[in-house]
């Protein structure tokens, strides 16, 4: 989950201000992983979305002193991170296609809470089966929510859809996992938690 939004706000505002590297590098030990996971669900290739956030890095220190008109970072951060994918797709695939809908999105959702550490491979497995046979854009949003901690409002302005979408994309991933999943344990699963993130 993403720390709070004080910090990150605080980071922003010494590296515009100070040039702060220390600044910095708290941005970059915060978002670093998370981006490189976004890109790779859009790239689909490690090394590529390293270099990808790489760049997103070097945007956000030519920027920085303009870092103060930036009202959320996180959603800034994550539609860099987009469009800088979009562009590698462009440049790079044959046939490129940066329709979320279209897009074979490379799901990447660890089960690492305490009570989902308690359930069997079995069931990791059957749940990363459900979750890939959803489609791209709901597999994005569910994992944008799920496991980067972003709110509703926040994946609704990164990808440009409405908030009721972001809702509903997420209660069709979350019944179609728990549809997957014994009854005793659905319960637990589906409280995601995300449930007040609206």
């Amino acid at each position: 989950m993403l720390k709070n939004h004080d910090h990150i706000k605080l980071l922003q505002q010494n590296l515009s201000l100070n040039e702060d590297m220390q600044a910095y590098q708290g941005l970059y030990d915060i978002f670093f992983n998370r981006l490189k996971i976004f890109c790779f669900s859009l790239v689909k290739s490690n090394e590529a979305a390293e270099e990808i956030v790489s760049d997103v890095f070097i945007k956000l220190w030519q920027i920085r002193g303009r870092l103060m008109e930036v009202d959320n970072l996180v959603v800034y951060l994550y539609t860099i991170a987009k469009n800088f994918s979009f562009n590698y797709i462009t440049k790079n695939y044959k046939h490129p296609v940066i329709n979320l809908d279209k897009i074979d999105i490379e799901s990447v959702i660890s089960l690492d809470s305490p009570e989902e550490l308690c359930i069997s491979a079995d069931l990791v497995n059957a749940i990363h089966q459900a979750i890939r046979q959803l489609p791209p854009q709901c597999r994005l949003i569910f994992q944008m929510v799920k496991e980067d901690g972003l709110k509703y409002k926040e994946v609704a302005e990164i990808l440009h859809i409405s908030v009721l979408t972001v809702r509903n994309q997420v209660a069709i991933a979350t019944r179609k996992i728990a549809e997957t999943l014994p009854a005793y344990i659905s319960a637990g699963f589906v409280k995601t938690r995300n449930a007040g993130h609206s």
